[in-house]
């Protein structure tokens, strides 16, 4: 059916970025607000927050939220009576850790359960609204890599985590769908990036012979909250410059 300012987020859109303290985070919660969206974005922590790269601005506030704790995550959707959007950013890996049971656990619960745990607190308030689920996974959810294994299997697990919500959640007007980064300059590969023979053996292999910047995950993500995309439900997004096309 026809669809009016299919490319436009409805009077009073209110979108939650989970993890929004971090860099792609910032860059979906910038974008949200320069559409006029009013904004919550969250860190782990006050230190987080005081480290992210979001500036005060109109519409936006920032919250700590440590997705690990059950009743915290409750009580923190229960605060919000509208929401439209939910954006799961947060995330974590540890190279060659992550071969420790502990860390594996860990890293499992931040970014797979974390996830599920804010999908059903906010579960009632997007089926109010008829509202949107982004999950951000990774191209590590198809293509491996032998130093992050938990990272791996978590953003595996989230890419079909999103694919069983869209299915259960439809009745209830809820779209989940999922973005999955490739190569993106953020700080949790800068030590990787300061090789610069590794960094330039990343970039030649994508399409466009360059890393994506934070900016370039946020337009696919707010997209999915769009009512230009409002029959994508269960799909993921991959914004990887090409890097699994060759």
């Amino acid at each position: 059916m026809p669809i009016d300012r299919p490319f436009s987020l409805t009077p009073g859109f209110h979108a939650v970025v989970i993890g929004g303290a971090g860099d792609i985070g910032a860059a979906i919660a910038n974008l949200f607000c320069d559409l006029g969206a009013a904004v919550t974005a969250t860190g782990v922590d006050e230190a987080d927050i005081a480290r992210t790269l979001l500036k005060p601005r109109p519409g936006l506030q920032l919250a700590p939220l440590d997705v690990t704790d059950d009743k915290a995550v409750a009580s923190f959707a229960l605060k919000h009576e509208r929401v439209d959007a939910l954006i799961n950013c947060a995330g974590i890996l540890a190279r060659d850790k992550e071969y420790e049971i502990e860390m594996f656990a860990k890293v499992l619960d931040v970014n797979l359960t974390g996830t599920f745990r804010t999908c059903l607190a906010f579960r009632p308030a997007l089926a109010n609204s008829k509202g949107s689920i982004v999950n951000i996974a990774s191209m590590n959810a198809t293509l491996a890599l032998p130093r992050i294994p938990a990272y791996c299997a978590s953003k595996g697990g989230v890419v079909m985590l999103t694919k069983a919500l869209a299915l259960a959640w439809a009745e209830e007007g809820i779209r989940v769908n999922a973005v999955a980064p490739g190569y993106i300059e953020t700080a949790i590969n800068a030590a990787g990036r300061s090789d610069q023979a590794h960094y330039q053996r990343i970039a030649d292999r994508t399409a466009f012979k360059r890393w994506g910047q934070p900016e370039d995950v946020a337009g696919a993500v707010v997209f999915l909250c769009m009512p230009a995309s409002q029959y994508a439900t269960g799909t993921v997004v991959a914004v990887d410059g090409g890097f699994l096309a060759g």
